[in-house]
């Protein structure tokens, strides 16, 4: 999907409209993603995220859009409501299926 299509869904899903902050979320989730995925990764050419793996990096986003401000949030009780999280980043059950890549030289 190209960075529109993206910035559109995530908008869809959180309601977020500031083009910045899209966009941060959006950069955010693919590091994570290509950090999972390319393990071995030198840090000079930034790889693509993989077609597969472009809807769990658009559910990261999500994810991480959705704590704002709660950011290594263990748990919190209020009104009603319960909050824990798995980790203070994504959790790795978000990170299952995310196959490493590598080559051989």
């Amino acid at each position: 999907m190209t960075a529109e299509e993206f910035k559109a869904r995530l908008t869809q899903r959180t309601g977020e409209t500031d083009a910045a902050v899209l966009t941060s979320y959006m950069e955010d989730s693919a590091m994570i993603v290509i950090n999972k995925v390319y393990p071995f990764w030198d840090g000079e050419e930034l790889p693509e995220v993989p077609l597969r793996y472009q809807n769990r990096q658009l559910e990261i986003a999500v994810y991480l859009m959705n704590k704002r401000g709660a950011e290594g949030q263990e748990s919190h009780k209020e009104n009603g409501i319960d909050r824990t999280y798995e980790s203070a980043s994504v959790p790795a059950s978000m990170l299952e299926g995310l196959l490493p890549f590598c080559k051989i030289p």
